[in-house]
């Protein structure tokens, strides 16, 4: 099980230097875990970029994957996981995620650079 964090779909979706390395873990959407504050992102970028039906057809794409809704639990292992880090709010929910779904974060986000489990692109 692999979570693609936000920076790795935009640059697989906007084909950018990157999205190759990318594509080598969204090849099989059901080992995918996805927050949902990643589609959040993820659409909110591709909306302002590029419209409402590119950024709906992405959407569409991600909402394949095995999404994780932010419950209120995972909220307190985020808040935890951020004090404890010095991570963003969607980072510390992408990273408490991917505790709880035991997976591995793929991205290029500095924030994540010194975390366990993770890959950087």
């Amino acid at each position: 099980m692999m979570l693609v964090d936000s920076c790795g779909w935009i640059e697989f979706f906007a084909s950018g230097n990157k999205s190759e390395e990318y594509a080598k873990y969204l090849l099989d959407y059901e080992n995918i875990v996805t927050p949902s504050i990643v589609i959040y992102e993820v659409y909110k970028k591709v909306l302002r970029e590029r419209g409402e039906e590119a950024a709906m057809m992405v959407a569409a794409q991600m909402n394949n994957t095995q999404v994780v809704e932010l419950t209120a639990g995972l909220s307190l292992l985020a808040a935890g996981l951020s004090l404890k880090y010095d991570l963003p709010m969607a980072d510390a929910i992408v990273y408490a995620t991917a505790k709880t779904s035991n997976c591995q974060v793929v991205t290029s986000d500095k924030h994540f650079s010194s975390l366990e489990d993770v890959i950087i692109i």
